[in-house]
């Protein structure tokens, strides 16, 4: 059995809505390929080692959250992006690449399994600045942890020690996170009282914010907390009987 790879783009639309967000990209079906989809691979980036990988397994498919087209990127097929759009191409590979819509979905996304992974409580949307809802999020831990206890909590979970600005010794029960690169968010965060934040990135006014703003800060990789949004859909489209789904996770230390 297999899926066409047009329904199988309405039956990611539909799951993802990505016409609720405005995107750096466009989601949805980046690459077309083969009009007929059995296996689908799983991963953070359209990478070529994610690619190669693909190819290895023989899918029809590739589902990512980083994909191609950004936004301010030169639109010239060549070099490394010319390699990569070939290799699909030769293999009548579909690109399927969801961003923003991948960030903030309610249960599969990245922001949702982070939360859930690290066990917080009473987690909801944080409405800051201009970002999409459920682009920033929180919660509270119970009970409350120290802040090297949530730094080791980090460590273990996503097998990456994070960089953690330590700026108090008072136990951490508030928490916000955005995955990826939300390190921007931190001032908007610190401004409603919340005791730590976590995300991905970090720049350098980052620390500096962290400090005069009196709120943790721990930037725990953009690749470790966003590997569960991918890995989440693939589990999701397993319970598809037309498909056959494996994640492939591309070791990143950034």
């Amino acid at each position: 059995m297999s899926m066409n790879n047009l329904r199988l783009l309405a039956y990611l639309d539909s799951l993802l809505l990505p016409e609720r967000v405005n995107d750096f990209c466009p989601n949805g079906l980046q690459i077309e390929g083969k009009s007929d989809v059995r296996k689908v691979v799983c991963g953070v980036t359209a990478s070529q080692a994610l690619i190669d990988r693909a190819i290895e397994l023989g899918a029809d498919a590739i589902f990512v959250h980083h994909g191609f087209f950004w936004k301010g990127e030169s639109a010239n097929i060549s070099g490394m992006k010319k390699k990569r759009i070939a290799a699909l191409l030769k293999h009548d590979i579909n690109l399927y690449a969801y961003h923003l819509p991948l960030d903030v979905h309610k249960e599969l996304g990245n922001n949702a399994q982070l939360g859930k992974l690290l066990g917080v409580s009473k987690i909801k949307s944080l409405g800051v600045n201009s970002g999409p809802e459920g682009i920033v999020m929180q919660g509270e831990f119970e009970p409350a942890l120290s802040p090297s206890e949530l730094a080791n909590k980090l460590n273990s979970l996503l097998a990456r020690a994070p960089l953690h600005e330590n700026v108090n010794s008072q136990l951490i029960k508030s928490v916000a996170w955005c995955t990826g690169g939300g390190q921007g968010y931190l001032e908007a965060v610190a401004q409603l009282g919340i005791d730590a934040f976590i995300t991905g990135e970090v720049s350098e006014q980052t620390i500096h914010t962290a400090r005069e703003m009196n709120i943790h800060f721990y930037s725990a990789g953009h690749h470790a907390t966003e590997r569960y949004g991918a890995k989440a859909i693939a589990e999701h489209l397993t319970k598809l009987d037309s498909l056959v789904v494996e994640f492939v996770d591309i070791p990143n230390p950034a």
